[in-house]
């Protein structure tokens, strides 16, 4: 089985997977692989294909799912299916059993954007000002990554794959190419405030690293010691700006860039952007994810509507 695994990477190559996407595949299989050990009480080099039935992968599955979130044991479904589906077109299986392993429906999408009207102008503002305490204070950095995540709406892995070619255009007409997952590329315009942020970081680069040579392909964010931003200080950047701005206990758990993304897409339906333009902006796969946003943005505006007082009133005298 492994080897087919090893082979079905290779088919996929000329699909160009994103390092992510591949790096998520193999999680996956490796994942539920582990499980067909303890189920089959053998080595995973020793696993055999056809000792791959449907009992097998519904058992392995059982376990994977008592420690994994709904959201990745229906990744890792479909990875599966993915993976068999290679095996059957390439002879090794004469069938896939993973239509016989139930799967879980993803839950539908509830954006997570940062609570309060006025929060991501309170969090631009303290970003910009050097809140953050850092032992060498940073913020022309630390604004460009915040204003990235709340005018741009990219994910930390688009973040961190910017180069500095991924700014094109004349002055006043620049635009921001970002590859987002499975290698889909999106062009989004960038505004005069965006491009000042971009120049004054760029500027203060090389103020920080004196005789250091930035061409095109170098990275756009960097981090402390001027190489890509790894993606544990990004996190840990993000939070810390959160955290000096006293904005804490306005951003849902479990968000740190990806409040900023939803504020974003958020703000878009808010102020009238269809789902069209919503996908196009933020790289979704399917409409629906972009739908999900208006629609959640309705709900929102209704229950804010609702919670008016003058309401209770209102209910009091209908009732008399």
């Amino acid at each position: 089985m492994i080897d087919a695994q090893t082979a079905f990477f290779v088919a996929r190559k000329p699909r160009k997977d994103s390092p992510n996407t591949t790096a998520a595949y193999r999680r996956d299989l490796a994942g539920v692989t582990g499980r067909l050990v303890d189920e089959l009480g053998t080595a995973a080099e020793e696993i055999q294909l056809d000792q791959v039935d449907a009992a097998a992968l519904r058992a392995a599955f059982g376990s994977f799912a008592d420690d994994h979130a709904r959201s990745s044991v229906a990744r890792a479904w479909s990875t599966w299916n993915q993976f068999f589906q290679f095996c059957v077109a390439d002879g090794l299986v004469a069938g896939n059993p993973m239509g016989a392993v139930g799967r879980p429906r993803p839950a539908p999408l509830s954006p997570k954007p940062l609570r309060g009207e006025g929060t991501p102008e309170e969090l631009l503002a303290a970003t910009a000002s050097g809140a953050r305490r850092a032992r060498r204070p940073w913020p022309e950095r630390d604004l460009l990554v915040v204003a990235l995540g709340l005018v741009a709406g990219l994910r930390a892995a688009e973040l961190r794959a910017l180069r500095r070619s991924s700014v094109v255009g004349r002055p006043g007409e620049r635009r921001l190419f970002v590859r987002g997952k499975a290698n889909r590329e999106r062009s989004i315009p960038i505004e005069a405030p965006l491009e000042r942020v971009i120049e004054a970081y760029v500027e203060s680069c090389g103020r920080r690293f004196p005789g250091v040579s930035f061409g095109p392909e170098s990275p756009l964010v960097l981090g402390s010691d001027g190489a890509g931003i790894g993606r544990g200080a990004l996190d840990y950047l993000v939070r810390s700006c959160f955290q000096a701005a006293g904005l804490r206990d306005r951003v849902p758990a479990g968000a740190n860039l990806h409040a900023l993304r939803h504020t974003f897409a958020t703000r878009l339906a808010e102020d009238g952007a269809n789902a069209v333009e919503i996908m196009a902006l933020l790289g979704h796969a399917s409409l629906n994810t972009s739908q999900n946003y208006i629609e959640a943005t309705g709900a929102q505006r209704r229950a804010a509507a609702a919670s008016n007082r003058t309401y209770r009133v209102l209910s009091e005298l209908v009732e008399e």
